[in-house]
């Protein structure tokens, strides 16, 4: 019998102890090498070489199966890879856990709607958009299966993501695409600028200088734009109004050089007149342009591009100073609309 309880007792916990550190090291080295094999997974996934990602990360799922940040990369290389029906039976089983978020639901939605089981992408989205509410890409993504199924009900998912994600471009470019269809003359406008400072160099950028240049001929093709604000919207009939006011430089047509001027004038009348009731970041830079002297080279950007490309060149080899200056000045800046400035 040992007399020695104490030592009995230390005996005993050093004994538990050695036992501990036997089971617990494997575990250790264990997750260490899911952890570096999802990190070499996600190096060759950022190479473009998704065959190789695929082999690593499905080591690294089978280490941790409940790992979602493993599972979601390994479904996004099935996904590029084009074996979407690999990348759902990634997701499915993990999609109604607690850590699934936006990017697990946006890779299964666009999986089904690869596949064209465009019902099941639906119920992803909305599920998605249920559990993660201000999530612009799901509104995106839910807002381009509609339309594409000529549900124009998809402009209340683009506007709601402009309202709850205000930072994601891609709502701005597809509800200014809209509205350019329609007969609004407002929110084409400021949706496409908007998204033109966001992403400028996004391959629908000429597009969009091409729709918003077209789309203020359309908005001074009636000599009384306030007659437009037919949604009784306050922050719409202030646009107009302040608009109209410009109209007569209209009487010499809509080119880069009058949008400049009628452009100008605007944003020193609403920043008199209305700022105050509706902040709103796109006239800020505006009016920022205007007081560096840069106003009329980022008008040209967007509608000397739109008129005539030559033309346009033309211009920036006869300005290079402004023309710099102005790349200087977007380079140094990430434009993004607060939250609070929604205003539809």
């Amino acid at each position: 019998m040992n007399k020695n309880p104490i030592a009995y007792s230390k005996s005993y916990t050093m004994k538990n102890f050695l036992l501990a550190i036997t089971l617990i090291v494997p575990l250790v080295v264990f997750s260490q090498d899911a952890a570096e094999l999802h990190k070499n997974g996600r190096a060759y996934m950022q190479n473009g070489d998704h065959a190789n990602a695929i082999i690593v990360l499905n080591r690294a799922l089978a280490l941790q199966p409940e790992n979602m940040e493993i599972a979601k990369d390994l479904a996004l290389n099935y996904y590029y890879s084009k074996e979407y029906t690999k990348a759902i039976s990634v997701l499915r089983p993990l999609i109604d856990k607690e850590t699934a978020d936006d990017h697990c639901y946006q890779i299964a939605g666009d999986s089904y709607l690869a596949l064209d089981q465009k019902k099941e992408a639906e119920k992803i989205y909305r599920k998605g958009i249920r559990k993660v509410s201000n999530n612009g890409a799901l509104y995106n993504e839910l807002g381009q299966l509609l339309w594409s199924q000529g549900d124009y009900s998809a402009i209340k998912q683009w506007e709601k993501g402009i309202e709850s994600d205000p930072a994601y471009p891609g709502n701005y470019y597809n509800a200014a695409r809209y509205y350019y269809l329609t007969t609004d003359r407002v929110w084409s406008l400021i949706y496409g600028e908007i998204f033109l400072n966001m992403d400028p160099q996004n391959a629908s950028a000429p597009e969009v200088k091409n729709f918003l240049f077209e789309g203020y001929k359309k908005l001074f093709a009636d000599a009384n734009l306030e007659k437009h604000n037919t949604e009784k919207n306050n922050f719409v009939g202030a646009f107009l109004a302040t608009m109209n006011k410009q109209s007569s430089v209209a009487n010499s047509g809509i080119t880069p050089e009058t949008l400049t001027m009628i452009r100008t004038r605007f944003i020193l009348d609403w920043s008199a007149s209305h700022a105050g009731k509706f902040p709103f970041r796109l006239f800020d830079l505006q009016k920022q342009l205007i007081q560096d002297g840069l106003f009329e080279a980022y008008n040209q950007w967007i509608f000397g591009a739109a008129q005539n490309l030559a033309t346009y060149q033309t211009w920036v080899n006869n300005h290079p100073k402004e023309y710099n200056e102005l790349i200087r000045f977007r380079q140094n800046r990430v434009f993004r609309i607060p939250a609070g400035q929604y205003y539809h």
